[in-house]
């Protein structure tokens, strides 16, 4: 994700410099003023670029899943793209507040009015101006809410589907403040892409068309109540289904008022268009979903999307599967695939950490599965046993074959692991699902 946004400010800083170094460019008289109005100018750039990415991002391009490693990680990077575009329209944002502070301190000097590049008229210019500041204020306001994970996602969801309608009116201010020179240069023409593709995305989400090729729809045919918070949903899907691959996730919408929500399908794909999703309560919207939920139900389900996927699996190197909670959901759709293929060539410890064992809806099956899999050896980590923990994961390494760890659960304990391993192993290839909706 480092790379991915590291990169694209870069494009965008080398494109401002071919401008800069250009014939045509239309410098301040002074240094400090050149200083000043460049980094304006470059701040209100690199804000408007992201968050044309962040938009892009927001319609869940499925064909980026490859190279960006799957839609966990697109969302990862939209979310960090999106603060990325407000911290940097606050700091265009507090330079352009600071202009009367600048003059008293390096004097009036040399000094161009940054709107005066402008190729628009003045009433549009004004306009523009006025218009990305109220932009900037909203922007500002919905990341204090998207951050804010205690506000209720059933209020912030309408909210932030007015993130389009401020992305055009930001484009609108870019494009009649940027300075005229802009337009026949590099700049220019990335910028012309950016806004066309944002645009696009933004037209596409207002449409509510975002996933609509991957959609279909479906009822409930059984619930389990596995656990005092866990609730197993089975559900049938139409023929527009076309299968998953094991350990993929989904967008399910259960009640069209609160929107999709991203769970993990727990079995695998047996060709029947039968798909399980087990769903712990562990916000506002999947607690009610035990009194909610019946036989029948209409169902929609986006997807499959996802690369936490068995196949993706380096069978040379020692594969340590480690799963908290919840997250042994992918693990147990995994199992059920290797269940039709026992000779897959896959060798693997199964790590589950659960607080109670004894009462875990899961350990059971588990180990009915492991049974016919001798090559999947199963551990369960409790409160009476002890916690799990990268030592304990090197005691059992006999070798030192390359080791690949497959994580699903809390990121606290994959951050505590990861950092672990490293310590004890070096580089090691760790994949773990990251997926976050805010």
């Amino acid at each position: 994700m480092k790379t991915v946004l590291a990169s694209f400010i870069g494009i965008v800083a080398l494109a401002w410099g071919v401008e800069m170094l250009s014939p045509d460019h239309t410098a301040a008289g002074s240094l400090p003023w050149a200083i000043y109005l460049e980094s304006l100018f470059l701040t209100g750039l690199f804000s408007i670029a992201l968050m044309s990415l962040t938009m892009v991002l927001s319609t869940r391009p499925a064909w980026l899943e490859q190279p960006l490693g799957g839609m966990d990680r697109i969302y990862r990077l939209h979310k960090w793209s999106g603060i990325l575009t407000v911290s940097f329209a606050a700091l265009h944002w507090l330079l352009e507040m600071s202009d009367d502070l600048f003059k008293a301190l390096a004097g009036r000097g040399g000094h161009i009015k940054e709107d005066e590049l402008s190729a628009f008229a003045e009433p549009l210019r004004d306009m523009g101006e006025a218009l990305g500041e109220w932009a900037f204020y909203l922007l500002l306001a919905l990341l204090a809410l998207t951050l804010w994970k205690r506000f209720s996602y059933r209020l912030w969801r309408p909210l932030h589907r007015a993130m389009p309608v401020l992305y055009m009116v930001l484009v609108f201010h870019s494009v009649v403040l940027a300075p005229a020179d802009y337009w026949s240069q590099p700049i220019g023409l990335l910028l012309a892409l950016l806004f066309a593709a944002g645009s696009i995305a933004s037209m596409h989400s207002l449409a509510g068309r975002i996933g609509q090729r991957r959609q279909v729809t479906g009822s409930v045919v059984a619930l389990n109540h596995s656990g005092s918070d866990i609730i197993e949903v089975s559900c049938h899907l139409d023929g527009k289904w076309q299968g998953h691959r094991p350990g993929q996730f989904a967008f399910v919408t259960f009640d069209a008022a609160e929107g999709a929500h991203p769970f993990t399908i727990a079995s695998a794909d047996h060709g029947d268009r039968t798909v399980t999703f087990a769903i712990k309560a562990l916000g506002d919207y999947t607690r009610t979903l035990t009194r909610k939920l019946s036989v029948g139900n209409s169902v929609e389900v986006e997807g499959p999307y996802g690369r936490f996927d068995i196949s993706r699996v380096n069978k040379r190197a020692r594969q340590v599967w480690v799963a908290g909670g919840i997250g042994i959901t992918p693990f147990i759709a995994w199992l059920e695939a290797l269940q039709v293929e026992p000779a897959s060539g896959v060798c693997a410890d199964l790590h589950y950490s659960v607080r109670d064992a004894g009462s875990d809806p899961f350990v059971g099956r588990l180990q009915s599965l492991c049974e016919t899999l001798p090559d999947v050896r199963l551990h369960v980590y409790d409160k009476h046993s002890g916690p799990l923990t990268a030592e304990v994961l090197a005691e059992q390494q006999h070798d030192r074959k390359r080791l690949e760890v497959w994580f699903c659960g809390p990121r606290g304990f994959a951050d505590t692991l990861r950092e672990g391993l490293r310590a004890l192993y070096g580089r090691i290839r760790f994949h773990q699902e990251a997926f976050e909706m805010r």
